[in-house]
């Protein structure tokens, strides 16, 4: 068994409060959970405005599915309107 973690750390220069910031991050974080079997959350500068950490887990029994799949999910976070990946880390256990 092969469990990936994704971390990504985005910048939201467009938010001006914590509110601005919370619609955006909600909408990748319910829409990665539907459409990838992972867990998902944010944990990481929860009380700055223009930065987020998120982690991605999966697990899957083998290394290259679970690679893709969590290349999907930065593809789809970078997608997203207002908001910057500032960077990535990817870890196997």
């Amino acid at each position: 068994m092969v469990i990936g973690l994704l971390e990504i750390e985005l910048h939201l220069p467009e938010a001006r409060s914590l509110k601005d910031k919370r619609q955006p991050l909600r909408s990748i974080l319910a829409r990665v959970r539907q459409s990838h079997n992972v867990s998902i959350a944010e944990v990481a500068h929860q009380d700055d405005c223009h930065r987020a950490g998120i982690v991605v887990v999966g697990a899957n029994t083998e290394r290259v599915p679970m690679e893709r799949t969590l290349d999907r999910i930065l593809r789809e976070v970078e997608e997203t309107p207002g908001v910057v990946c500032a960077g990535e880390q990817r870890q196997w256990l």
